[in-house]
């Protein structure tokens, strides 16, 4: 039986507004040690997603990310998963897109994010693959 999206996601969802800084996402986002944050927006009620490339990539812009809002950089063209997706689900929506997390969704609840680490890690079968191997 192939391995679900609920098997491998992260419960771990930290959700932020789009008025958050970019530090005070990275920082939250540190603390929580996710790679992801889902932006919800109020005004709209969509649910979008910022990761830690968008804030590299402002950094790596020169932005100031005391100044620099999770709105102006946040995905909102977002891909869902479920929670009931295979892996390979998952990992084929990831690829075609190009991007690394995928928001869970149980009906319009935000319960989750599968990260492509999630799906090594249960593809390797390895409980600690976010330690790295012994060489």
């Amino acid at each position: 039986m192939p391995t679900l999206v609920r098997d491998a996601m992260s419960t771990v969802v930290l959700t932020i507004g789009p008025a958050h800084t970019l530090r005070q996402a990275a920082a939250l986002m540190s603390a929580r040690r996710v790679g992801a944050a889902v932006v919800f927006d109020p005004d709209t009620s969509g649910l979008g997603i910022l990761t830690e490339r968008d804030i590299l990539n402002s950094l790596g812009a020169d932005q100031n990310p005391d100044l620099e809002s999770a709105h102006a950089h946040t995905t909102t063209d977002v891909v869902f998963a479920t929670p009931d997706w295979t892996l390979d689900q998952a990992a084929a929506a990831m690829t075609h897109g190009g991007f690394r997390h995928l928001i869970v969704l149980d009906g319009q609840e935000a319960v989750g994010v599968v990260s492509v680490r999630d799906i090594v890690r249960c593809w390797s079968g390895r409980e600690d693959a976010a330690q790295p191997l012994a060489v």
